[in-house]
Formats: C-alpha cells, sequence, structure tokens
C-alpha cells in the first residue's frame, strides 16, 4: 500500500527541548537552524522543495514553534505566520505531489499547529489573553493557569462494501463527476467502528457491519486525523440525506480502478492522490 500524504515523516520531535528553556535557546541561536518559508499557511517551494531561511535573519524575540531535529539541526516554524501576499507559491494540493514525503509531513505539522495557535488566543475557562509556552506546543493562561495543547479531530472516511462493489458519495460543492468515501466526525464516547457505522446511515441510509481499518492520514486543514475503513453493508437500498451529500452509489472494482487510473471513460473522477479517499479505494480495488 502507498503511503498516504502528509506520512512518512523523519523529524525528531524532541519533546524534551519544549520543557528546557536553556537547551532550546541554545539550538536556536545554532547557526544551521532553519525557519519553514510560509506565504500565509501555505508552502513556499524552492525547486520543488520546501523553502527555509536561516534563523539568524529572525529577530530574538519573535515567537516560533519547534518542529523538531534532523540531524541534530533545529527546524522551526512562525507562530504567527506573515498574512499571504497573494502571490501563488504552489498551494499545499500541488505541492504535495512534487515534495518528499518527510517534507509534506513536516509541513503538515507547522501548518496544524501554526493555525491552531490563531485560534486560540483566549482562554476556553475563564477567556483571559493566553501565552505560548512549551516551545510553540501549548499556550497558559495568564489569569487562571490553565494550560492549552493542540488537538486533532478524529474523523472516520469508509467505503461500504456489497457484491463486489464500493458505496460511495459526492457532495454539491466538488467537482462535476467527483465521487469519494463516505466521511464524518466521530462524536464524543463513540468508537471508530460505530462512528463509521452512524456515519455511513446517516448519509446513505445503508446499514453497516463488521468494519475494518485500512490506514490512517494527518489532514492540517485545519488539524484531523482521517482514518480509513472498510465495512460490509447489510442490504444495497441507498437513501441520502440531501443535508448531508448531493448523491450516492455503488460502484464495481473495475469502475474504481478505471478511475482511479484517470480513464476518460470512467463513471465517475476519483479524489487527488493526496487524499487518504485514494489510499482507500486503492487499496479496496487491489491497485498498488
Amino acid at each position: 500500500m502507498k503511503a498516504p500524504g502528509f506520512t512518512g515523516g523523519i523529524v525528531d520531535r524532541a519533546d524534551w527541548l519544549r520543557h528546557d528553556a536553556a537547551a532550546l535557546e541554545k539550538v536556536r541561536r545554532d547557526p544551521r537552524a532553519k525557519l519553514l518559508d510560509l506565504n500565509g499557511l501555505d508552502p513556499v517551494l524552492v525547486e520543488d522543495r520546501l523553502g527555509w531561511t536561516p534563523l539568524q535573519t529572525v529577530d530574538d524575540g519573535e515567537p516560533l514553534i519547534l518542529l523538531g531535529l534532523i540531524d541534530d539541526v533545529a527546524h522551526f516554524t512562525r507562530l504567527d505566520p506573515q498574512p499571504a501576499d497573494g502571490a501563488r507559491h504552489g498551494g499545499i494540493f500541488d505541492a504535495i505531489t512534487r515534495l518528499p514525503e518527510w517534507e509534506a509531513a513536516l509541513y503538515a505539522a507547522a501548518r496544524s499547529v501554526s493555525d491552531w495557535h490563531k485560534r486560540h488566543g483566549f482562554c476556553a475557562r475563564c477567556g483571559h489573553e493566553t501565552a505560548p509556552f512549551r516551545a510553540g506546543w501549548a499556550r497558559k493562561c495568564g489569569n487562571c493557569g490553565a494550560e492549552h495543547y493542540p488537538r486533532t479531530d478524529p474523523v472516520v472516511i469508509m467505503i461500504a462494501e456489497h457484491d463486489g462493489r464500493a458505496l460511495l458519495g459526492r457532495q454539491a460543492s466538488w467537482a462535476p463527476g467527483r465521487y469519494s468515501a463516505l466521511a464524518g466526525f466521530l462524536e464524543p464516547g463513540e468508537s471508530i467502528e460505530e462512528a463509521v457505522a452512524r456515519e455511513t446511515l446517516e448519509e446513505s441510509g445503508v446499514r453497516v457491519a463488521n468494519v475494518r481499518y485500512i490506514a490512517s492520514q494527518p489532514w492540517p486543514f485545519p488539524s484531523s486525523l482521517m482514518i480509513a475503513c472498510v465495512g460490509e453493508a447489510l442490504d444495497d437500498r441507498i437513501t441520502i440525506d440531501p443535508n448531508e451529500i448531493e448523491d450516492a452509489r455503488w460502484f464495481t472494482r473495475d469502475e474504481v480502478r478505471a478511475a482511479l487510473a484517470g480513464d476518460p471513460d470512467a463513471p465517475f473522477g476519483a479524489p487527488p492522490p493526496i487524499a487518504i479517499a485514494h489510499t482507500l479505494l486503492s487499496v479496496w480495488a487491489g491497485v498498488e
């Protein structure tokens, strides 16, 4: 199975540095230390690689996020990225097809944590302003002392299979002809298997059982963990919820293979390779 997009990271996240202010300052002053170049939250590419700036060019007082160590060299990103300049530096969906896996994974972490800081400037307990600490991996309230940490939202993404066919759906906002796996957020007090069954039933009216896990993927828009599964449909009757999806249909393995191959005669357009839905369909259809 080909690894899903945004996986394959090699960085040492160096959690110990987040607790040691003196050691963190030492790696920050290392002349080899690097800062990720961003245009807003989008990557800036240099010859199909992530762009980096020597950290020595950054003001000492600027708050940064320690992404980790690679070959003992500290890699950082800005806690508060500079606003996008409007120029086209290559969006992430284009960039991921050209970046090495480990760079895409590193970028995913940088984007998610930077975006988290932009949305969590105030304490959820008392409403007071918070300040970053732990090398950018947490925020602390100056009033009540509550500590807040970046969170990842789990999302199930799934195929229901029945009689050699896969159930796929589409949203009205998607490109014409695009179909993909159904998906939805896990709810509190719910297992992965229960979420797969509930979301499939809610969106398509199809009941599933015997759910099996396939793979997972971080999705930094803003910060989700996609959990890909396949479930066995108990019947093939479809009753969509139009508030959730526009359409749902059953497709054979040959039809899925044709879509994944980009066949112009395929009955639907497949999700892009960056998405774990592409990985899920490939596994189900037996495509390497």
